[in-house]
């Protein structure tokens, strides 16, 4: 199944509190309940203004359904074609 990473601007999203995260993190789990067992949250990177959030998902519209029902912006939302890492410098 496709994996998607998610751009979303939340201004602060590094000063966001460990209840504040808990929160967000809840609503996501709820609204995923509701969507069923097709669409996965592995992960989300938090920076300064921004979270990144990894999915998988049977496509794109369904990343968005998430955001939308969820009420989190999805500023960008892109189809991951190819993880790399160390040793894909190995022969």
């Amino acid at each position: 199944m496709p994996k998607y990473v998610i751009e979303r601007e939340i201004p602060n999203a590094g000063k966001l509190s460990k209840d504040e995260l808990q929160a967000i993190s809840q609503k996501s789990r709820g609204v995923l309940r509701n969507l069923g067992p097709q669409i996965q949250w592995l992960q989300s990177y938090v920076t300064g203004d921004k979270l990144y959030c990894v999915y998988i998902a049977p496509n794109e519209k369904m990343v968005g359904v998430h955001a939308e029902q969820g009420g989190f912006p999805a500023n960008r939302i892109s189809e991951v074609k190819s993880i790399i890492d160390p040793t894909t410098a190995e022969r």
